[in-house]
């Protein structure tokens, strides 16, 4: 389960969406978000699994690489998927006992398991196809505008890198902590609710202590390289808006246009008025 949480990693690879200008797959990513609950119908999140899906292939990054990040979350998706259909009032399809299922309830059980792998997969891609030194140069850049309302771009940027960066450390150090107490007769598979939390205590307290380990030799190794925050500093590779970057600009831009058509037209009267010619109502 540790080895399946792919959150933070980067995948090193010679692809177009590798190469592309980080501010710009910032951006993106954020607009991407907020596309995934503009959309209001199948046919609209059948249209983001497509373009998804291009995306994925364009990355060159294994499509299991990226889909074993879902696996911890599954409860959390049955999860929602049970609260939602169950707890939406509307017209009834099935009844037993004291549970109700609504069409409107199963439609949004549907739609919300759809969002969160959306969302999963859509944020993994930005790590998994951007360098940790990029990421935080792109974030400042994008911050710098708000220093002169006092905003520490650099700080805020260098504090959320270093979070993506560590993630990977500290699951790669919980499983080695969980095999050590395993090797020594500790049992984290079987029993009750409350016994596999307390045979848990094991693996935070040396894990959170390491923590604050790797905090401590990470200050001192910025401190013996005379790091004194963001003022002043240059950088080595400076961020460029290509060609390429203008190209998916564009394209882009035609895939936010369609969502917003999808919520405010709707596919199938959008459909309808480009076929006949009419105006859409």
């Amino acid at each position: 389960m540790i080895r399946d949480i792919t959150l933070g990693q980067y995948y090193p690879e010679y692809s177009v969406i590798h190469k592309l200008d980080t501010r710009v797959k910032i951006i993106f990513t954020i607009a991407y978000m907020v596309s995934i609950f503009v959309i209001s119908d199948f046919i609209g999140y059948l249209f983001i699994a497509l373009c998804l899906a291009v995306v994925i292939s364009m990355s060159k990054v294994p499509a299991a690489f990226i889909f074993r990040g879902v696996k911890p979350i599954l409860f959390i998706l049955a999860f929602t998927f049970l609260l939602n259909m169950f707890m939406t009032r509307g017209d009834p399809l099935v009844s037993f006992w004291i549970f109700k299922i609504s069409r409107q309830g199963l439609y949004n059980a549907i739609y919300m398991v759809l969002r969160i792998t959306f969302l999963i997969i859509g944020s993994s891609l930005l790590t998994f196809t951007t360098k940790p030194v990029k990421l935080t140069d792109g974030i400042e850049s994008l911050l710098s505008p708000f220093n002169r309302f006092g905003l520490p771009s650099h700080e805020l940027a260098m504090m959320m890198s270093i979070a993506l960066r560590f993630i990977p450390t500290l699951l790669d150090e919980t499983d080695k902590i969980m095999k050590a107490q395993a090797a020594r007769g500790a049992n984290f598979e079987t029993g009750k609710l409350i016994q596999r939390a307390k045979n848990l205590l094991p693996i935070f307290v040396p894990l959170l202590v390491g923590a604050f380990r790797m905090a401590g030799d990470l200050a001192l190794a910025m401190e013996a390289r005379c790091y004194r925050g963001g003022e002043g500093r240059t950088k080595m590779h400076e961020f460029r808006i290509r060609k390429r970057d203008a190209i998916a600009i564009a394209l882009f831009s035609l895939y936010m246009g369609l969502c917003i058509c999808d919520r405010v037209f709707g596919v199938q009267d959008l459909l309808t008025g480009l076929a006949f010619g009419g105006k859409i109502w």
